[in-house]
């Protein structure tokens, strides 16, 4: 099961979908709200470029399913992990292995999965299920692999990434408040690249 990312950017879409009529309807209120009125008129206008910008820079998301557990949602509950995603170090889609980042999902573009970055280009990897045991990973691509294997549609199940279907790297859990944390980077125990193409002959 993939896990999926529910965007927080709902909350702003809130803020900016306010219909024109109601809009209006309170700019049209008695001059006795004039300054009310100014400082309805000056957020709208401030709002769309301010979310702009933070969107450029990072998001918030809330991570959802089994495939990163016990990292994610240790759980299992109805209370998901809720993460910061951080864009802007990712402009030039620099990550290093052992990252958790969200993607752009191969199998559907319109949903955001959040896995763990295992490979990068050049990288020879040993899979888990894939159809070739063996797997190096071709010039702008990763691999990438949910902690929890066999609850996880991943590289295992579709094979290297390209990086430009990278969107954000988790810098840290920020909910629910007993597990704010700052996430480093860390491969799971025997994951990772294999050090030699010969190791992958003789695997």
């Amino acid at each position: 099961m993939s896990t999926g990312i529910t965007s927080a950017d709902d909350d702003a879409d809130f803020l900016l979908s306010l219909s024109p009529a109601s809009v209006h309807s309170a700019l049209q209120m008695k001059a006795g709200r004039r300054y009310l009125r100014a400082f309805i008129s000056g957020f709208f206008v401030a709002v769309p470029v301010t979310v702009t910008a933070l969107d450029r820079l990072a998001y918030v998301a809330r991570v959802e399913g089994a495939s990163m557990q016990p990292f994610f949602n240790p759980e299992g509950g109805s209370e998901c992990d809720v993460v910061l995603l951080d864009r802007w170090s990712v402009r030039n889609y620099q990550v290093q292995r052992g990252d958790i980042v969200s993607v752009l999902s191969p199998k559907n573009p319109k949903q955001k999965i959040i896995k763990r970055v295992i490979g990068l280009e050049g990288d020879f990897i040993r899979t888990l299920s894939y159809k070739n045991r063996y797997v190096r990973v071709p010039d702008g691509h990763f691999w990438i692999e949910g902690d929890h294997h066999g609850h996880s549609l991943d590289s295992n199940s579709f094979g290297p990434v390209s990086v430009g279907l990278l969107h954000g790297r988790a810098s840290h859990i920020i909910w629910p408040p007993n597990r704010w944390q700052r996430i480093s980077p860390s491969l799971p125990p025997h994951r990772g690249p294999l050090e030699t193409e010969e190791e992958e002959k003789d695997g």
